[in-house]
């Protein structure tokens, strides 16, 4: 069955998850390749089988091919997955959920916790960039990725079980609106360790991007679930030295390093970096 075929099949078979973007009414029908709700308005799947629910122009540094190709790359080898246990290991195993995955990229992280979960879960990626998204179709794993705003995230109230956020942005007003009562968020946030080799080759000692302070963050989710609990995750991850230039391309901080820095950094390639983070998981209470 083409990519195009299998995400209709799974739109009809999960439209009441999905709102429209422009009206907020639930979706009526799906006919052919498009969602259609009662206001007329529609969105058509991609060939790919994606589905594109952003309407207004979205201007990303993250929609890079390569980067996300790069990013592939580090978490295919594993630079994720003791993130990604620790969020299985965390999740019921009681009963088949709903999992929407914020921030979900080409689709690696959503691809191994399917694996590890071994149900019938169903899971919904989303991210701004349509690089991205168009990548993570590659999986065979009956995901469904689509591009989505998580301020505005097209999805009904109440809707899912859990989220999942690694290293992504928050908007917990409408995470909140979209869990279930009793449903649980799985966030993951970079603490000062997490990559310090590479800060420390790319900035010097006087720069704001040399170090790295979470505490805005943490107190933000604290604001927004005070029950929540958290685990560290410290672990040393080793990689070929062929692949330190996927990781200096997946991550964020070369952005401000100068071309020629970066230059220098890749003519002596690390083979392990430091992974320093934590998992927040919180519950949406009744009410």
């Amino acid at each position: 069955m083409k990519k195009i075929e299998q995400a209709a099949a799974f739109l009809r078979e999960h439209r009441a998850l999905f709102k429209c973007p422009v009206c907020g009414n639930t979706f009526l029908t799906v006919t052919g390749h498009s969602l259609e709700c009662q206001n007329k308005h529609s969105f058509d799947l991609s060939r790919k089988g994606t589905l594109y629910l952003i309407t207004h122009k979205i201007k990303s540094e993250y929609d890079s091919v390569e980067m996300w190709q790069a990013r592939r790359r580090m978490l295919t080898l594993g630079l994720f997955d003791q993130m990604v246990q620790a969020i299985n290991a965390a999740m019921p195993t009681d009963k088949d959920l709903n999992i929407l995955d914020i921030g979900s990229g080409e689709g690696t992280t959503s691809a191994k916790l399917k694996q590890l979960r071994k149900s019938n879960d169903t899971m919904i990626g989303i991210d701004i960039s349509k690089s991205a998204v168009n990548l993570a179709t590659s999986y065979q794993n009956n995901n469904f990725s689509c591009v989505a705003d998580l301020a505005a995230l097209p999805f009904t109230d109440e809707s899912f079980d859990c989220i999942t956020d690694i290293f992504s942005p928050a908007a917990y007003q409408e995470f909140k609106r979209v869990l279930r009562p009793g449903g649980q968020i799985y966030k993951i946030i970079p603490n000062s360790g997490y990559l310090k080799e590479l800060r420390q080759l790319l900035y010097p000692q006087e720069s704001e991007h040399r170090t790295y302070d979470n505490s805005a963050v943490l107190s933000l989710f604290a604001k927004n679930f005070p029950n929540y609990r958290q685990q560290d995750i410290q672990y040393t991850f080793k990689f070929p030295e062929k692949d330190f230039a996927s990781l200096l391309m997946m991550t964020p901080l070369n952005w401000g390093a100068s071309d020629e820095i970066k230059q220098q950094v890749l003519a002596t390639p690390l083979r392990q970096i430091t992974v320093d983070v934590s998992l927040l998981v919180a519950t949406k209470e009744s009410g």
